[in-house]
């Protein structure tokens, strides 16, 4: 039984950063070709010449709320905002909708989400049958996982979601190798089961996603004989990253180019700084190219300890989404990285926002070497001119600020 799901897994860094970097103008001009949304992003962008990390960082970043603006503005003519390279018909097997609403396209190429290999990452293997408790109604979780299942060489139970005693009665009767789902649902079944008097002994291995996975519970899954593991995927890009029986972080996917930048830039921060996770898709069917997850992580050093070698992340951190609004007006993190950007001697900042409600309070910190007052009343005068509001600064050594991907903190008092 291998380990790996394929031989990709364990490549030398340098050949699977070739490869992708070898792949990005391409999936850059196809996507500036058949996708009409890219065709007036990427407007101007020679695509032969992004060949590294270093020129795809000057590309914008398309963050959801845009894909979501651009799918409402024409929806008449281009439900999917023209950013889909399929239209409806031979080559596009479901749509999905995703709160907002979102409208995303499944195109018919073998595991088009790419889950099989966080399927077999959680120990799953061909010729088992499989429980899968995500929705099938409207979101593609469900068959994000299924088409996942198949190109595994399982065979899919659709539970879905709800009926926890229809669905305690289906895996004593079914006995399937595991379960697919949310780790919520995945206890209450157990709570269930054990409610009625039900054995689940086939039930030993779970993949979990769409909600936290705390070790703590993980640990009540392993004490109720299931080992549980997680992935992290969105509707729009399929897998991005999956755990594995090291249990230290999550391992990137290969069919994805993954950027880590400051909150409301899309500036990357050095390897270990919390930030944005953007992603760029190798799908040719939805080419999103530096796609906004708005979801915070950080690069975890070194490699994973099963022998798989690509980078690993943390995992998920928090919202990268931090606009707060001060004093009636709203403040966004592209405005914090604005006034940084005028000063080369910042090294970092984050906006503080305190006090009470109707009495805000705001402080820029920044991380310096240059302590003289006049770079603190320049910094004032383009915090007044940036977002139209008065605050303070204070200047603290580099590596004072927290890790954590903030740019602003809320620490009002709502009391």
């Amino acid at each position: 039984m291998s380990t790996f799901y394929d031989a990709l897994e364990t490549r030398s860094p340098a050949e699977r950063e070739a490869a992708l970097m070898a792949a990005l103008p391409q999936q850059i001009a196809h996507a500036q070709k058949a996708s009409p949304a890219f065709a007036s992003i990427l407007a101007g962008v020679d695509a032969a010449t992004i060949t590294s990390r270093a020129a795809l960082a000057q590309l914008p970043v398309t963050r959801k709320y845009e894909l979501l603006e651009r799918q409402q503005a024409g929806r008449a003519a281009n439900v999917f905002g023209g950013f889909s390279a399929l239209g409806f018909g031979a080559g596009m097997t479901r749509v999905f909708a995703s709160p907002g609403t979102i409208y995303e396209p499944e195109g018919t190429r073998r595991d088009y989400w790419r889950m099989a290999r966080a399927i077999h990452a959680a120990g799953f293997r061909g010729g088992e049958l499989i429980h899968n408790s995500f929705s099938y109604h409207f979101v593609p979780a469900g068959s994000m996982m299924e088409t996942g299942a198949h190109a595994l060489g399982c065979t899919v139970f659709p539970g879905g979601t709800g009926q926890t005693e229809q669905q305690v009665q289906a895996m004593a009767e079914l006995q399937p190798a595991g379960y697919i789902g949310t780790p919520s649902f995945l206890k209450i079944i157990v709570e269930k089961a054990t409610e009625m008097g039900v054995a689940l002994p086939t039930v030993t291995k779970a993949l979990v996603s769409g909600e936290a996975f705390p070790p703590s519970l993980r640990d009540w899954f392993a004490e109720h004989g299931i080992a549980g593991y997680q992935c992290y995927a969105t509707a729009d890009l399929g897998l991005i990253a999956y755990e594995t029986s090291a249990r230290e972080g999550l391992v990137l996917d290969e069919g994805v180019i993954v950027e880590i930048v400051r909150p409301g830039t899309g500036d990357p921060v050095p390897e270990g700084e919390v930030g944005e996770l953007v992603i760029t898709t190798l799908n040719p069917d939805y080419p999103l190219v530096r796609f906004g997850t708005g979801d915070l992580s950080a690069v975890l050093p070194g490699q994973c300890p099963t022998g798989r070698t690509n980078t690993r992340i943390k995992g998920w951190m928090g919202r990268a989404d931090q606009t707060t609004k001060v004093r009636g007006m709203f403040v966004h993190p592209g405005q914090i990285a604005t006034i940084a950007r005028r000063f080369p001697q910042v090294q970092r900042a984050r906006l503080v926002v305190s006090g009470e409600m109707a009495n805000d309070q705001m402080v820029l910190q920044v991380e310096t070497t240059e302590t003289a007052e006049g770079l603190a009343h320049q910094l004032s005068d383009a915090i007044r001119e940036v977002t139209k509001l008065r605050g303070e600064v204070q200047m603290v050594p580099p590596g004072t600020l927290p890790n954590d991907g903030k740019v602003i903190e809320d620490a009002r008092s709502y009391k």
